[in-house]
């Protein structure tokens, strides 16, 4: 976990219900991969979890396939 987002801007953080519409996924995905540890980083804030935006956005261009993601 990245301790230089506590005490920083919070605005780049996310719910998890908006990284699952922003990767057109559900919920459930979002909760199943959290526990089989898969997907993008998240923060655990009390009961909130939450995703960097950048984390989000690292994790999907690693996440590319094809011929121009060589």
């Amino acid at each position: 976990m990245r301790l230089d987002i506590i005490g920083g801007s919070t605005d780049r953080l996310l719910k998890e219900r908006d990284v699952a519409a922003r990767l057109g996924l559900s919920l459930a995905t979002m909760r199943r991969w959290r526990l089989l540890r898969q997907g993008p980083k998240w923060l655990k804030l009390g009961s909130a979890v939450r995703y960097e935006l950048a984390e989000v956005e690292r994790w999907m261009r690693a996440s590319e396939r094809g011929p121009e993601a060589v």
